[in-house]
């Protein structure tokens, strides 16, 4: 999703209010029905009973603005508003002085709370709050309680149940309200059934009049009561059928049971019990394959109404099509297994160590869309994947050959904007479109004209995390999907590839009672998603943050994630906006995922390997609402980060900046643009500033590896700062460094090559920087990351953000006759405003690449992956090794622009020192000239070697890197412009 890879727009607004692009549809609210009421003492009033009255059920009502209201006076809609939090059961924080005045907490049954002159009226409960003059308690703002973590109720067995552990933890559960003021409730108090009620505080002046109005966020006492480790979704035994949903707040739960998985009436209608905030029951085995609803009757803060809502299971693990109702599939049933699947785990490609890894992020409908050696049917789906014999499945071949250990997958469960029902799609006539001009502005208005009801989409915008996406399965409905998603898994398997799920846990696409694509905000209204303290939700990550600071937000994640690696023997996830996600969340994601074992769970857990956008802004930034999976506060932890200093680096600037600005990668001093850098000692300055950048990264990104910066100052990598004056490093171990030069987000490698490079330069010019830029990635420290077509010089006709730009502008053709450059200008919502730049580069034929140059790049890109895997001396484990082993030369004042020298030494067996990790190679130098030029470096510490080409470079068809060249009495090298050159000295037979 967003990063800097992708950051949303409300990233670049400094207040934490929704984003304008987010505007919800604003509705009068209906009048609230106003009750007479008596007033006795309050703390004389009965508490609600333990057997809690009926509710009536309210017709819906128009939801209201998720967006804060600025009020003058209090009014009816003071209600919308939520800026007290229960956050223990004898304590409610809020930031008012009462100072003579008083405070009073009120509850209505049925929701029927209104706001007067007077104060409250219609409640049927009020309560006086004590002000705490000692403030919040310690265990407020840090919450200590015990954590049980279960790994998975399969079925009433519960066969891996039996891995649950018991920590005790300390969660900052609030940190934003710290200094709030600390009111108290008697510990007497019904809170259970209290939750269920609408609820308000008020705050009255000494004179006794009513001065402020607000309604109360729940999640810190839903925490404290109902934390739950329990089986939750549907569980299946031999005899029956368990239904669990976990709403403490809801009034009723009643479970509507189908025999059709879109239309019809229910064939019964089943009332769950309560248990201490999670409602159950327990049906007839005859209910698999069928589908069922929740219908919930709620308090929903958003309306100020008890509604009715009809919701999916959170914990939904098959679901007809578009997700309207939830399937009773049970994942462990061998009908839905394709045959050698239980065996799959110990079919699959060995990874030694998390540093062998190697990314290739990959979109679905990408990968097959345009393939005609597909079949039709499989064309954009699942099915695709289980072919041995089409042209991606070739493709795909020759890189998990070359290297390429996991495939990462956009994301593939249940999200919105895309239909699953084939039917309802729409298409462009591509025919037409082939025969406009490369620098139109038709193929781009077509293609938006049915943006919304094509295929396309790449899928951030998540409804339902656990279930597969049903428009990539030949059948939405049934169990098709999951079957279609295994055999999937299993054909990457068998050409020696892992799976790596994208994963979108930040945010939902949907809040409110009505909206058919919400489910969580319909189940536990005002908990799953983050509020800001006017009580309306978060929007930073673009819409409805979730909060996995809750406990039982957490809960669901670790669940899912244990559901995909079980169920579907994922390998990898990759965390969309991680950090929006608590650290907190992430280490017990990966000590959840670690314990699993083969024998128990059918895979090793040890080998899943965790990554994701470590971005720290929004309401989170700077651990704002507890200690975040941020870059600098995942280090330690084993989980991986992206690194944008490496991208920025070499690029040049950064996403955000002026399309224009160079990098070490575009020509930055060496190859100017017309672009105002600033003087040329700016330029100097900034060039040589990059490439202490890069090589930090090429260290993996670690925070104490110690290098010799431009300066000549021997710095550690968290003493090189960014531009903006962060750390450059921030890593513990290579591992947690996942570096990248692309991605989906944001032109295309080759893309903003062509952007950024000065227009007269040749196209072989501009597919060399392509290759040169792939090959640092490729040869760093730590874990390299490449974008599906990097290889192929992928084009996406300069389209910025193609999310939403269907097929057409993501092609990608494993025949290699096309890289895509020139289908139009892109996409006019995201690139308006830079037209004037691309539309003369489109036009140009001169900068389109032919299939020559595609071939070439193939590989060339693959050559440069058998070197990684060439030697272990490329792919240390240890922060420890690398800081032996590594050095960087040409450094400090005197160091030629453009070019970067790294070695990397390998001890000798029975000699002291070094330990020996490669047996063939014991030295190994790689000179990268960025250059236009051909450019020599000597140094003395390299001199006397007996240094060679590499031999998978010297037998290569490229002949420029066969003129590298290394003279062992001077120490000095020799390479071609835009060249990554590979010396290695070889151990003596």
């Amino acid at each position: 999703m967003a990063d800097a890879l992708r950051v949303p727009f409300s990233v670049l607004q400094s207040s934490p209010s929704p984003s304008p692009l987010f505007k919800p549809r604003l509705c009068p609210l209906t009048p609230l029905r106003r009750r007479l009421h008596l007033k006795p003492s309050p703390l004389l009033l009965p508490l609600f009973s333990s057997s809690f009255p009926s509710f009536p059920r309210q017709p819906l009502h128009c939801s209201s603005s998720s967006m804060p209201l600025q009020l003058s006076s209090l009014s009816q809609d003071s209600l919308l508003f939520s800026r007290a939090y229960w956050v223990t059961k004898t304590v409610i924080a809020w930031n008012v002085d009462v100072g003579e005045g008083s405070c009073y907490l009120y509850a209505s049954k049925v929701a029927a709370l209104s706001v007067t002159d007077n104060g409250i009226q219609g409640h049927d409960l009020e309560i006086k709050l004590e002000e705490d003059s000692s403030g919040l308690p310690p265990n407020v703002t840090h919450f200590f309680f015990p954590i049980f973590c279960i790994m998975k109720y399969w079925s009433s067995i519960a066969t891996s149940a039996a891995c649950r552990w018991s920590v005790s933890v300390v969660i900052e559960k609030f940190p934003h309200i710290r200094d709030y003021r600390a009111f108290k409730l008697p510990p007497t108090l019904d809170a259970k059934n209290l939750v269920k009620c609408q609820l308000a505080v008020t705050e009255f002046n000494s004179r006794g009049k009513c001065s402020n109005v607000t309604g109360l966020q729940l999640p810190g006492i839903l925490d404290e009561l109902f934390s739950y480790d329990g089986p939750l979704g549907a569980l299946y035994s031999a005899e029956a059928v368990s239904l669990y949903l976990w709403a403490p707040t809801a009034q009723a739960v009643d479970a509507h049971i189908y025999k059709d998985p879109v239309v019809g009436s229910p064939l019964e209608i089943i009332p769950l019990e309560e248990t201490n905030g999670v409602w159950s029951t327990k049906g007839p085995k005859s209910w698999e394959g069928c589908y069922y609803v929740y219908e919930v009757s709620v308090y929903h803060p958003s309306t100020l109404h008890i509604e009715k809502c009809y919701a999916n299971d959170p914990h939904a693990r098959g679901l007809s099509a578009d997700g309207r109702r939830t399937l009773f599939v049970d994942l462990d049933a061998d009908d839905i297994k394709p045959e050698g699947w239980n065996e799959l785990a110990d079919m699959k490609r060995d990874i030694p160590s998390f540093s062998d890894i190697s990314l290739y992020e990959l979109h679905i409908r990408d990968f097959s869309a345009n393939d005609e050696t597909v079949s039709r049917d499989f064309r954009g789906g699942y099915m695709a994947f289980a072919l041995q014999d089409s042209a991606g499945i070739l493709h795909l071949k020759k890189l998990s050959e070359a290297g390429i250990t996991h495939v990462h997958l956009l994301p593939t469960f249940q999200f919105a904007a895309v239909d699953d029902e084939r039917k309802n799609w729409k298409y462009v006539d591509s025919m037409i479109l082939e025969k406009l001009p490369p620098d139109s502005a038709e193929q781009q208005a077509q293609i938006t004209a049915i943006k919304d009801d094509d295929a396309y989409n790449w899928g951030y915008n998540p409804v339902l995390w656990g279930v597969p996406k049903g428009s990539y399965a030949s059948n939405p409905n049934g169990p098709c999907r999951i079957i279609e998603f295994r055999k999937m898994i299993q054909g990457l398997a068998h050409i020696g590839l892992r799976v790596v799920l994208d994963v979108v846990y930040n945010h939902l696409h949907a809040n409110g009672p009505f909206d058919k694509d919400s489910v969580l905000d319909k189940i536990v209204p005002g908990y799953y998603l983050r509020r800001n303290t006017d009580g309306f939700i978060e929007n930073s990550t673009c819409v409805n943050n979730t909060a996995s600071e809750h406990y039982m937000v957490e809960r669901l994640i670790i669940d899912d994630l244990l559901s995909w690696a079980i169920n579907y023997k994922v390998d990898g996830f990759r965390f969309d906006l991680m950090g929006h996600i608590m650290k907190r969340t992430m280490v017990k994601a990966k000590d959840a995922l670690c314990s699993l074992t083969k024998e128990r769970d059918g895979v090793d857990g040890s080998r899943i390997y965790l990554y994701g956008e470590g971005w720290d802004f929004g309401e989170v930034a700077k651990n704002g609402r507890g200690i975040n999976a941020s870059q600098f506060n995942i280090g330690g932890t084993g989980i991986g980060s992206f690194n944008d200093r490496i991208r920025d680096a070499m690029l040049g600037g950064s996403p955000f900046g002026h399309p224009l600005q160079q990098g070490f990668v575009t020509g930055l001093l060496l190859e100017p643009n017309g672009h105002d850098h600033g003087t040329k000692d700016d330029e100097k300055a900034m060039l040589a500033s990059a490439k202490d950048h890069i090589q930090v990264g090429m260290a993996a990104n670690l925070r104490d590896f110690v290098l010799t910066d431009f300066e000549g100052k021997e710095r550690k990598g968290s003493e090189v700062l960014s531009f903006g004056g962060t750390p450059v490093g921030y890593a513990l171990c290579p591992t947690e460094t996942v570096n990248y030069v692309s991605a989906h987000d944001n032109e295309t490698l080759f893309d903003i090559i062509s952007l950024k490079t000065p227009v007269e330069i040749s196209v072989e010019d501009r597919c060399r920087m392509n290759h040169f830029a792939t090959s640092v990635i490729a040869l760093t420290q730590g874990i390299p990351f490449f974008h599906a077509g990097d290889e192929m010089l992928r084009s996406k006709s300069l389209d910025r953000d193609s999310y939403n730009s269907g097929d057409w502008f993501n092609r990608l053709d494993f025949m290699y006759n096309s890289n895509n450059w020139g289908v139009g200008l892109p996409p006019k919502e995201k690139n308006e405003h830079s037209w004037p730049l691309i539309q003369p580069r489109l036009a140009n034929p001169s900068f389109k690449p032919q299939r020559s140059h595609i071939l070439e790049a193939v590989e060339n890109f693959t050559n440069v992956l058998r070197i990684r895997y060439s030697s272990p001396l490329f792919r240390l484990r240890t922060e420890n090794a690398i800081q032996e082993r590594v050095r960087f030369h040409n450094t400090g004042p005197s160091w030629v622009p453009g070019i970067i020298v790294i070695s990397i030494e390998d001890g000798n067996e029975g000699v002291p020192g070094l330990s020996q990790l490669d047996p063939i190679f014991s030295y190994i130098v790689v000179v990268f000239n960025a250059c236009p030029t051909e450019a020599s470096f000597s140094s003395p510490t390299l001199q006397g070697r007996t240094l060679q080409l590499h031999p998978i470079q010297v037998k290569s068809s490229d002949e420029t890197v066969k003129k590298s060249s290394y003279d062992a009495s001077s120490g000095c090298f020799t390479v071609p412009a835009r060249t990554t050159s590979v010396f290695v000295e070889s151990r003596k037979a």
